[in-house]
């Protein structure tokens, strides 16, 4: 055998120890530093999880309290649109109220007035044709 084929050979050897060793480590299952790993990971893994339900509660929390200010700020907006149309409708209430006297007292001295005008125009028109003549077109003699 030439040196190529030894080595060819020595590497077959090789490779076939390998394999089949392998099921016989295999077969004994983890090493102990595996295991510490893995153990090690489920805590952390566990620590992770109690971390993202704290997380999740707080959420929650911040959830109730940001109902609970909406709900405020709904209130007050109510509350200010209640006042705004209850001071518009005291306002047009109060106007209309203090007008109406105001108004009743000016028809009565119009009237009156006119009724007096009147009065004197046609005392006038015993006297002067000119005026009794506008007084009957216009239906006021």
């Amino acid at each position: 055998m030439n040196h190529y084929q030894k080595s060819m050979v020595f590497f077959l050897v090789a490779i076939l120890v390998f394999f089949f060793s392998a099921p016989a480590r295999a077969a004994d299952g983890f090493t102990q530093k595996d295991r510490e790993l893995l153990i090690t990971l489920k805590v952390k893994v566990e620590e992770i999880d109690k971390r993202f339900e704290q997380i999740d509660k707080r959420f929650e929390q911040i959830d109730k309290r940001f109902e609970q200010m909406m709900t405020f700020l709904w209130m007050l907006v109510g509350i200010f649109t209640a006042i705004t149309a209850s001071t518009i409708g005291f306002a047009i209430w109060d106007r209309r109220s203090m007008i109406r006297p105001f108004e009743s007292k000016v028809k009565e001295l119009e009237e009156g007035k006119i009724d007096k005008v009147i009065s004197s125009l046609r005392t006038l028109a015993e006297t002067d044709t000119k005026v009794a003549e506008i007084l009957r077109r216009h239906n006021l003699l």
